[in-house]
């Protein structure tokens, strides 16, 4: 896919479709306006036709019309003009790229209306416009035998009309989009894929591809199980225990930045499938536990997607990964073990292990002494009950740092909401016979679950951020979302750039 920016009028701009929005009650803007004086009003006679109301979602494809130097006319309903804002825009692009993917056309010059620099400057507009059209083209990475429907001809997007001062800026945006699409792909392919695929030394697999494909700057070491257990994480082994596929430890080291600057750690939840173990869960959508190592894959994605863009910065990524199976070997309620901190935990139940693999790789991200640490994982159902699908929720022993991620999220319309992480949340996992549980109750479960890792990130700068209900969607468009890389995306732009915000 190819992008670009464009400064001569829209209506002059060669492709094979313009696309123009227009409003409820035919009102054109701006960009409408200027191309409805090049075609000599037909566009607002279509509009006082009827034809053509401008609701939300509506769209229709005009062949030749004379005075656009383009093939065809896509219009795109906007809504309300009152309401119109960023959120409208991006849902009328999403629109128009649907409605582009179902024909055979190939290149579309862009010209909608769109909110003020102050909503939607020129990066961030060119970055979103390739972002969207990535993922509005994605196509689930599914193993049916049947005949498959044909890849979308569209290949080529053009922007504009930009003022000649703004393009560079908008042609930045549309790279740093285009580098972000193709990174989300291999986040959504690893989380589509079923769990007898994406086992863990899948992951594994996956971690050394990227090593090829970025060999001078990035790094990849994987320890297997021998190795773990020489990494004293006994809380990793615990989840694993009841399963015959063997578990893997990945880290990969991006150098970005001189070597003597500090790096982020990024850590990610990786259980390729969560039954629940002992602790099973109900089985109605236990399919979807296959989403469960989401975190692993945005860890993943987020270093392609620093290698893809040579990001000035460096970046360590940590992924524990395996299964959660019942059997005869697996633990079980009740049962103590020891973390690689030396901190000992009771399990009272088998089905919060995300927290357990978690624990041992922030553990290990101490040997790194880094600037600051962010973990990413599937891992509670709480979340989902507090924010539902809209919002991935944050805590952090850091507020400035739990800032810099809510604030990349508004940037980037991949929202994330801090949740609260003082003392009390922590004093609620003790146990009686171990240092402490690893469940604390059904109350403030998203928060309690933060509180268990946090008793393992002393001394370190750390966010916590949980994406159970954001990675992932059911019902009929089931399917990993992509989410939340563009927020992590652009939050490691600006660490790269100096800028925290």
């Amino acid at each position: 896919m190819r992008f670009d920016a464009f400064s001569r009028p829209a209506a002059a701009q060669r492709s094979d479709c313009l696309v123009i929005g227009a409003f409820e009650r035919g009102e054109l803007g701006a960009e409408g306006l200027a191309v409805d004086r090049r075609v000599r009003g037909r566009v607002r006679r279509l509009l006082s036709s009827g034809d053509f109301s401008g609701h939300t979602g509506e769209t229709l494809l005009l062949p030749e019309v004379p005075g656009v130097a383009a093939g065809r006319l896509l219009l795109i309903g906007l809504g309300n003009k009152a309401q119109f804002n960023r959120r409208g825009w991006r849902r009328a692009l999403q629109t128009a790229i649907a409605a582009l993917a179902r024909t055979r056309i190939a290149s579309a010059a862009i010209a909608l209306e769109r909110p003020g620099a102050a909503e939607l400057d020129g990066y961030y507009l060119g970055r979103s416009i390739a972002e969207i059209t990535g993922a509005s083209l994605y196509r689930v990475n599914d193993l049916k035998t049947g005949r498959r429907a044909r890849a979308p001809a569209l290949a080529r997007v053009l922007v504009g009309p930009v003022a000649a001062a703004a393009i560079a800026e908008v042609r930045r945006g549309l790279a740093a989009g285009a580098a972000l699409s193709e990174s989300a792909r291999l986040l959504r392919n690893l989380g589509n894929l079923p769990a007898n695929v994406c086992t863990p030394r899948y992951l594994a697999a996956q971690a050394r591809e990227l090593e090829r494909s970025y060999r001078r700057r990035l790094r990849v070491r994987v320890f297997d199980e021998a190795g773990i257990r020489r990494l004293k994480m006994g809380c990793l082994l615990a989840v694993t225990r009841g399963s015959a596929e063997p578990p893997r430890f990945i880290v990969l080291d991006y150098r970005g930045a001189r070597r003597s600057r500090p790096p982020l750690v990024l850590v990610g939840k990786g259980v390729t499938f969560d039954t629940g173990g002992i602790s099973l869960k109900d089985p109605p959508a236990m399919d979807e536990m296959k989403y469960d190592m989401c975190g692993a894959a945005t860890v993943l994605a987020a270093i392609d997607f620093a290698a893809r863009t040579g990001l000035k910065i460096n970046l360590v990524g940590l992924i524990p990964t395996c299964e959660n199976m019942p059997d005869g070997r697996a633990v079980k309620p009740g049962d103590i073990v020891t973390s690689a901190s030396g901190q000992t935990v009771e399990i009272l139940n088998t089905d919060a292990e995300g927290r357990l693999i978690l624990c041992d790789a922030l553990n290990y991200a101490r040997r790194y002494q880094p600037e600051a640490v962010v973990d990413f994982a599937t891992l509670t159902g709480a979340c989902i009950i507090a924010l539902g699908n809209h919002h991935s929720g944050v805590m952090a022993n850091d507020d400035a740092l739990a800032r810099e991620l809510v604030e990349a999220g508004v940037r980037t319309d991949d929202r994330a909401w801090q949740l609260p992480l003082t003392e009390e949340y922590g004093e609620q996992l003790r146990s009686n016979f171990a240092d402490m549980a690893n469940i604390a109750g059904r109350e403030g479960g998203a928060i309690t679950a933060a509180a268990f890792l946090g008793k393992f990130t002393q001394g370190m700068r750390w966010a916590h951020m949980d994406i159970a209900g954001s990675a992932w969607a059911g019902g009929a468009a089931k399917g990993a979302t992509g989410r939340p890389l563009s927020l992590v995306a652009d939050f490691l732009t600006r660490r790269a750039a100096g800028s925290k915000s």
